[in-house]
């Protein structure tokens, strides 16, 4: 009788192409311990429990304080000026924790869209979604340095239809506000920049960009993208700012193709050559 030890490989993070940003997960490993006899039994034993050990190394964990069953409020309790109704949707400011939810778990779904037969994706969806959501509110309260807001699309409400934030949310996107740095025109251009430079906090620096814009699966081909990135650009124009700045995958040619449609325009090749690497581009529009 002998024992061989087989080791997994060990997953360290995930890198995705359709974002600049890494997301690091935790460091995550399995063995299995094999005893060579007559008694398979015993065998698949072992392996059942390293397995059930592999899975409970990525938590499948929700915020407690959210209710996930939450009927969508009416229109009569949301009073805001900013809105923007197309068809059977609104675009908006997400107001509820849930919504906040809904829309990490929207980006968690688009982030594995391409990848659903990998082992152990719900979790790791999981995992997305619980770091988002605390992000994203992050974000959206300043603790960052940076306003930022979270926008979603939500269902208009019907009569005698009640659903839950859940079911409701349909898409979202992130506009936030930042600053140039000290001689730049544009986000990450290469200027020669004084020694200890910082960032040039003043009005004339100041600069929207668009990120995370995504839709559900099942509501996609309606518009909802389209009026969503629409609503941001009115609303960072009411806000008195001129520039807006999203990145975007090279590859994603529906999706150069929709910024270009609502007056994007590919920034000059310096900004491009930065981001080779990366595989995106930076498209810039003038309000």
């Amino acid at each position: 009788m002998s024992t061989i030890a087989i080791h997994q490989p060990d997953f360290l993070r995930y890198f995705h192409h359709r974002t600049r940003s890494r997301r690091k997960f935790h460091k995550i490993s399995a063995s299995w311990s094999m005893t060579l006899d007559s008694q398979s039994s015993q065998t698949r034993k072992k392996e059942e429990e390293a397995l059930e050990l592999h899975q409970q190394a990525v938590p499948q964990l929700r915020p407690s304080n959210l209710e996930f069953d939450r009927k969508q409020p009416s229109d009569q309790e949301f009073i805001q000026e900013k809105r923007f109704e197309f068809g059977r949707f609104v675009a908006r400011e997400a107001i509820l924790d849930e919504e906040y939810w809904t829309a990490a778990w929207l980006r968690a779904e688009t982030h594995w869209e391409d990848r659903p037969n990998e082992r152990y994706v719900d979790n790791y969806k999981r995992k997305f979604a619980e770091q988002e959501f605390n992000a994203l509110k992050r974000r959206c309260k300043g603790l960052n340095g940076q306003k930022s807001t979270c926008i979603v699309a939500v269902k208009k409400e019907e009569k005698n239809i009640k659903r839950t934030v859940l079911k409701s949310v349909v898409g979202t996107l992130d506009l936030s506000i930042r600053y140039l740095l000290h001689g730049e025109t544009f986000p990450g251009e290469r200027v020669v920049a004084p020694l200890f430079c910082g960032i040039n906090r003043t009005s004339q620096n100041l600069y929207a960009y668009v990120s995370n814009l995504c839709v559900a699966k099942s509501a996609r081909r309606q518009g909802i993208a389209t009026n969503m990135l629409h609503f941001a650009l009115l609303s960072a124009k009411s806000d008195g700012l001129e520039q807006i700045f999203v990145h975007v995958d090279r590859n994603n040619k529906a999706a150069q193709q929709l910024y270009k449609k609502m007056g994007f325009e590919q920034i000059v090749e310096e900004a491009s050559s930065q981001l080779l690497e990366e595989q995106t581009f930076l498209l810039g529009f003038k309000t």
